[in-house]
């Protein structure tokens, strides 16, 4: 694989960790909606459990963001240190 292919494969990981945390974030939403809607049936078990299931998922976002912007410095530094933004930003003829 060469280095362009690899900085493709990289820039493909980052699209795909992006769309991680929106899942992540959907889910999310889906379990504060489930705690909400909780307030008024008052099940002890869903009471019980889903916090901990906010945190894990809250956590896992959080995660996933650190991953983010240390993958995007570890790409952004292979393009730099094998001088592939130059190319990016020449025209395409």
């Amino acid at each position: 694989m060469d280095k362009r292919e690899k900085l493709a494969v990289m820039d493909k990981i980052l699209r795909e960790l992006d769309d991680l945390k929106n899942s992540e974030t959907s889910v999310l939403k889906k379990i504060a909606q489930i705690e909400t809607e909780n307030i008024n049936l008052g099940v002890g078990l869903l009471d019980k459990t889903l916090p901990d299931v906010h945190e894990n998922v809250d956590k896992a976002i959080e995660e996933i963001d650190q991953i983010i912007s240390k993958f995007t410095e570890h790409r952004n530094k292979f393009s730099k240190d094998n001088k592939l933004e130059e190319s990016e930003e020449a025209p395409k003829v």
